[in-house]
């Protein structure tokens, strides 16, 4: 079984020594094995960098990824993580898909804006986005 030093670890999942070290102290990794002092990895690391990357750059943050890996009986099947995760996950992500979605159309109905000044857009709600925003709440007084 080869054993990798942190540099070797780094170059080959592509990415710097201080995120292994981070994902270490985080607790997405475990310490590693040292030999005279030196953090010595098993080829498994890589597949573990692999997933823990992924997950990030579709979002995940760090805690949510050390529950998917570490917060469950290791013999729970991932189907059982990703439900639990999803109940916790996925009405923050429609909120923001809604909102991202209005943004949206703001911008584009905003190209071709014809209102007299930029607070117009809002209070007048010429684009039908800021009610679906706001939601039940009510619009702030207008001062005359």
């Amino acid at each position: 079984m080869e054993n990798l030093n942190i540099g070797q670890v780094a170059r080959r999942a592509g990415i710097p020594a201080s995120a292994i070290r981070y994902y270490e102290e985080s607790g997405l990794l475990p310490q590693p094995a040292r030999q005279s002092g030196w953090r010595r990895y098993g080829p498994e690391v890589l597949q573990q960098l692999l997933v823990i990357r992924t997950a990030r750059e579709l979002g995940f943050g760090v805690e949510e990824i050390r529950v998917l890996l570490h917060g469950f009986p290791s013999d729970t099947a991932p189907p059982a993580r990703w439900r639990k995760l999803a109940a916790e996950k996925l009405p923050a992500i429609e909120a923001v898909i809604r909102r991202a979605t209005a943004m949206k159309r703001m911008l584009q109905i905003g190209l071709s804006c014809r209102c007299v000044q930029i607070e117009d857009c809002f209070t007048e709600d010429c684009a039908g986005v800021v009610q679906e925003v706001r939601g039940d709440r009510k619009a702030l007084p207008v001062m005359q």
